[in-house]
Parts: structure tokens; C-alpha cells; sequence
């Protein structure tokens, strides 16, 4: 022991004299230490202690420089093969894949991935428009709803698409004349019904695809305001829907896309008053077969079965203080959405409709913080979608504010801006609805 530590204080001397005369010296020291309990040589190269046989130790006896990184196109090349290989392998496991379960995989992808999916080649495009791939899509969970919306400019495309899940604004061209302008009324099964200005002429169309059909004009002649509400006939478009009009003198019809005309199946109940004062401002709201229209004197809700032709007349009263109220539909749930506006507060409340009492209760509303900018303002509010999904239109004098509310989530979110592309002027928009977006729904 008294060698090893002679040996030692040896090395502690050298050291110290490198500290003073060879700072400046090249190469750098290289210390070598013994390691007796284990019988091992370690090499202390400035300070970092590595194996005998390190990579670095070899270098440095040797005086070869390090290795080099090889480009990327050399390494490619060395791997060619066995990528040819692989890709060959994955090739023989994928043609086997089966159909329907490759189906099944692209109907639960996000709507934009499966456009995307569509250019491919034609084999996978042709395959979104089969009967087997729409019962899987129809099948699967869906996802948060569209918004398809009209704006104020005076284009000739006046049409935006916003989809929540990417918060993101889509300008679609429109497949119809120029002349024609037509406003969205109502949305079922990835399908929109659009009624141009003479309220006469309807159309289907399916806003992904730019799919189109006029259907036989109303039998009603006359310019006259009407509510349109939509329902399907089973589990998806493809199995048919009906659309309804109703007017304001209890006039309505029932188009049924099987059968290609418009009917009007039983008689108005005598017992429901004339006229019916409807609340044209509120788009009516589905619950399976039955439609709920929203009217005023009385303050209530008019329901028609659109399976049996059962009308239904409930005296609702609303909250006090309530302006520009819209219905809403959620799980099943009629829900009520509007301003509450006393003094100079204005606020945005949700309300949930009480089937045993047929009253409103209050289950949300806007946050303070966001109130707080309408404050003393004359402000009016448009629902544009009113299933699951809110967009709210709020507007002032000098202001337009879009903001989405999840009846699930119970969350408040703004939207972003709606300008075109080659565009920084900002689109206000007029009207729209919600729709569900199902790429191989047939108009």
C-alpha cells in the first residue's frame, strides 16, 4: 500500500507541474491510473475516465481522426434493398386487409383526412360513394357539426363553410346559376335545404361533395314567409327524408324524397288558434320524427309529428327580459338560447326545457368577462346552428362578434374571422345552419 501511495503523491506532483508550465501545450495529457482491486487499466483523458479499449483511446494511440457522419444518400443506398424488401413484405400483408374493416378505419377519420384519402387513386375515391361505406360512416361516432353560411357580400360566391374541429373557414363555389341566391333553411344527414328568395323553389344539396337537386316546386302559389324543418326516414340520407314548410295561416306540405312529391298528409287541428304567429328568427328543431316550431301569442312550442301528422300546441311562457330567443335541440333535449338584456347589461343564457312543467330553467350562460364588452350596447343575436353545437352571431353598432357554445362541454369559444383567402376584408354573415358533414350523403 505504501507503493500505491507513493505512486499517487508521484502523480500529484506532475500534475501540478502541468498546471503551471503546460497550459498552453499540445497534445493534451493523457493519464493512465491503476485500478488494483479490479486488475483493470483506466485511461483519464482531461478529466473523463474511460475504458482501456474506448473508442477515444483508440483514436488517440492510433492519431486517426474521428469517424466522419456518411451523407444520406450513401446510407439510402446501402439500405435500398432491404427497403425494396420491406415494402414488398408490407405489399403481401396488405392486400389481404380486409374491406369492410378498411371501411371502418376511414369512416373514423376526420372529415379533411378523408378528402384527402379521395385523391389517392380512383379505387379508394369510388369507394366513399359505395352503400357499404355510407352504412359505416352513419355507424360511426360523429364528430362536432358544420356550419354552412351566407355573408353579406354582394360575390358571386357568398358561401362559407366553418369547421369547429380545425377552426377553420372553407369558401366553397356554389352549384347554381348565378341569379339564383338562395338562403340555407334546414340541415338532416349531412344534407342542406336551401329556398331561394321567392320562397318557392327548393333545393337538397350536399355541401362537401357540391352535390345538387332542385326538388318539384311548393303547390302554394304566393310570396309568402314560411319555417322549413327536416327529418330523416331512418338511420341516414341514403334511406330518405322528409322536408315541411309551414306557413303562418297554418298552411303547410311534406316533401318525401322517395316518392319525389310534395303531400299534405291529415288536417290542421281547429283547436291550435289562427294565425300562428310563428317566431321566423328561430329555425325549427328535430327530435327523431317530430319538429318544434317556435311561436309567439301565446309564448310556446308547436310540434308536429312528421310519422303520424299529430300536432301538438305548448304554452311556454319565456323569461322575463328575453329578446332574439331561438330553440335548440340536445340529446333529445329543447333548449332555448337568447339575449337577456335589462338597463344596459345584455347577456347570452341557455335554457333547458322542464317536460313536467313546460318551463324554461336557466342551465348556462355567457361568461361575465364577455359580457362586459356589450355593455350599453343595442345588440342582436342570430343562432345559426341549433344541434349540439351553437354559432351565435352578435351584433352592434361597428361590432360582429361569432362565438361557438358545446352543449355537451357547456364551453364558450370565438371564432375566428371569416375572410377569403386572397382577402383581409373581414365577411359578416348573414345567415346559416348546422349541418353534419357525411361525404357520401346523396341530395
Amino acid at each position: 500500500m505504501g507503493e500505491v501511495a507513493a505512486l499517487r503523491q508521484l502523480v500529484g506532483q506532475v500534475q501540478e507541474l502541468w498546471d503551471l508550465y503546460g497550459a498552453n501545450a499540445h497534445p493534451l495529457p493523457r493519464w493512465y491510473l491503476l485500478d488494483f482491486e479490479h486488475g483493470s487499466v483506466k485511461d483519464d483523458y482531461c478529466g473523463g475516465r474511460t475504458g482501456y479499449n474506448s473508442e477515444l483511446l483508440k483514436i488517440m494511440e492510433t492519431n486517426q481522426s474521428p469517424p466522419r457522419k456518411r451523407p444520406r444518400r450513401d446510407r439510402n443506398r446501402d439500405k435500398a434493398p432491404c427497403s425494396n424488401a420491406t415494402e414488398a413484405m408490407q405489399y403481401e400483408i396488405w392486400k389481404e386487409f380486409p374491406e369492410d374493416l378498411f371501411e371502418t378505419v376511414v369512416a373514423r377519420l376526420p372529415v379533411a383526412a378523408i378528402f384527402r384519402f379521395r385523391a389517392v387513386c380512383r379505387k379508394w375515391s369510388s369507394l366513399l360513394g359505395s352503400d357499404s361505406f355510407s352504412r359505416q360512416y352513419s355507424e360511426a361516432p360523429r364528430g362536432l357539426p358544420w356550419f354552412y353560411t351566407i355573408t353579406h357580400e354582394n360575390a358571386n360566391n357568398n358561401v362559407a363553410m366553418y369547421d369547429p374541429s380545425l377552426r377553420k373557414w372553407h369558401h366553397p363555389s356554389v352549384p347554381l346559376a348565378p341569379t339564383k341566391i338562395v338562403i340555407p333553411m334546414a340541415s338532416v344527414g349531412g344534407l342542406v335545404c336551401l329556398l331561394d328568395l321567392s320562397h318557392r323553389n327548393f333545393y337538397i344539396c350536399n355541401p362537401l361533395t357540391q352535390s345538387l337537386k332542385e326538388i318539384p316546386p311548393r303547390s302554394v302559389q304566393g310570396w309568402s314567409r314560411v319555417a322549413v324543418g327536416m327529418v330523416l326516414n331512418g338511420r341516414s340520407s341514403n334511406d330518405g327524408y322528409k322536408v315541411m314548410w309551414l306557413g303562418n295561416d297554418g298552411t303547410y306540405e311534406v316533401y318525401d324524397s322517395t316518392k319525389n312529391t310534395w303531400s299534405r298528409p291529415g288536417v290542421f287541428p281547429p283547436s291550435i288558434k289562427l294565425p300562428l304567429a310563428l317566431n321566423f328568427r328561430s329555425q325549427p328543431v328535430a327530435v327523431g320524427s317530430t319538429l318544434y316550431f317556435m311561436c309567439a301569442e301565446p309564448d310556446g312550442v308547436l310540434s308536429y309529428d312528421v310519422s303520424n301528422g299529430i300536432w301538438r300546441q305548448f304554452a311556454i311562457p319565456l323569461p322575463l327580459y328575453l329578446t332574439d330567443h331561438t330553440l335548440a335541440e340536445f340529446q333529445g333535449k329543447v333548449m332555448l338560447v337568447g339575449l337577456l338584456c335589462k338597463n344596459a347589461a345584455t347577456c347570452v343564457c341557455i335554457w333547458e326545457l322542464q317536460k313536467m312543467t313546460l318551463l324554461w330553467k336557466e342551465v348556462d350562460r355567457m361568461p361575465n368577462i364577455w359580457c362586459l364588452e356589450f355593455y350599453g350596447k343595442h345588440m342582436k343575436m342570430t343562432c345559426l346552428g341549433n344541434s349540439g353545437l351553437l354559432m351565435l352571431s352578435l351584433k352592434a353598432k361597428r361590432m360582429n362578434r361569432l362565438v361557438t357554445y358545446n352543449l355537451l362541454r357547456r364551453e364558450w369559444q370565438k371564432v375566428p374571422d371569416c375572410m377569403l383567402p386572397c382577402s383581409r376584408k373581414k365577411q359578416w354573415i348573414a345567415c346559416g345552419t348546422a349541418f353534419d358533414p357525411f361525404p357520401s350523403a346523396l341530395a
